[in-house]
């Protein structure tokens, strides 16, 4: 998040507007919610991560052990179990 002057983007009578409220604090206006994305979507680290959990419901479907697959993704046997187990 970068810091902008308001009187550089903002009306000035939008700026007087809102200093009826706030004066010489910072304010944070979030983006509307329909310009949202999911956490990773951006960088691809969502798919890189979705790619792992198929890979170790698919392991585990074909029997690996739930401390197995722990080891060897360096996850936690409760993480594993969260991955396996989830519904979709």
């Amino acid at each position: 998040m970068k810091y902008v002057k308001a009187e550089s983007v903002l009306p000035q009578s939008l700026v007087k507007e809102i200093q009826k409220y706030v004066q010489g604090e910072t304010l944070y206006i979030p983006k509307p919610k329909a310009e949202y994305r999911k956490w990773g979507s951006r960088s691809g680290s969502r798919r890189i991560i979705d790619e792992r959990n198929a890979k170790i419901k698919a392991a585990f479907s074909n029997g690996k052990p739930i401390q197995e697959l722990a080891c060897e993704y360096y996850l936690s046997s409760e993480t594993i179990k969260k991955i396996v187990y989830k519904k979709h």
